[in-house]
């Protein structure tokens, strides 16, 4: 089945996928914007939860895929969820696509894994910032990687930003000593189409 729309973040979502475990029972979509993964989810999973600390986005992805009966559309805030929508401890899968950047990203690891149950997998698609030699070649090969994937899908477009786009402030070696360091065992690596990959199983 072809995307609705195509961009970097659409682009990954088929990974994110690829990588959810068997069995899962519980799935939460953190930053779910117009629940375009979430509804991905929701065809693998008894139990999703679709969050996002914009109420438009939610209003938008309860729009476009309210009619599913195993996604509860939730405004929530991961780092600052006073009236517990999100329980720790809860869910067997979290994805987190371009959402850690907003954030600084201590903060934003512990509290998605926080998050995770006993033996959860936690999959981030994150962006960083270009430091050094190295990382301007690999965002060059991304930019021809990115040309040529427009010539297949159209340009890049969306649902819309309801939440402002931040830049990244730590670089792509910064990220990857942070994520070993806060979450040991991840496994992280860069992917061509400026995000990297990370992905951390919570031990049991």
């Amino acid at each position: 089945m072809s995307e609705p729309y195509w961009n970097h973040n659409v682009h990954y979502q088929s990974l994110v996928m690829k990588l959810m475990p068997a069995g899962c029972e519980r799935a939460l979509d953190i930053g779910c914007g117009d629940g375009l993964l979430a509804s991905k989810l929701a065809a693998r999973v008894p139990d999703v939860t679709a969050a996002d600390r914009s109420c438009a986005a939610v209003a938008l992805a309860c729009e476009r895929h309210g009619h599913l009966d195993n996604v509860s559309f939730v405004t929530a805030d991961y780092l600052d969820d006073p009236r517990g929508l999100l329980p720790e401890g809860k869910y067997d899968f979290i994805s987190a696509v371009a959402v850690t950047h907003h954030a600084e990203f201590r903060r934003s690891a512990l509290a998605l894994a926080g998050l995770l149950a006993p033996g959860g997998r936690l999959v981030v698609v994150g962006l960083a910032k270009n430091r050094s030699p190295r990382d301007w070649v690999i965002s060059g090969a991304g930019q021809v990687a990115s040309h040529l994937l427009r010539l297949r899908h159209g340009p890049k477009s969306g649902p819309g930003k309801s939440v402002p786009s931040l830049p990244p402030v730590l670089s792509w070696g910064e990220t990857e000593r942070l994520a070993r360091e806060v979450l040991p065992g991840c496994r992280f690596r860069r992917l061509l189409l400026r995000r990297y990959l990370l992905v951390w199983d919570k031990p049991e």
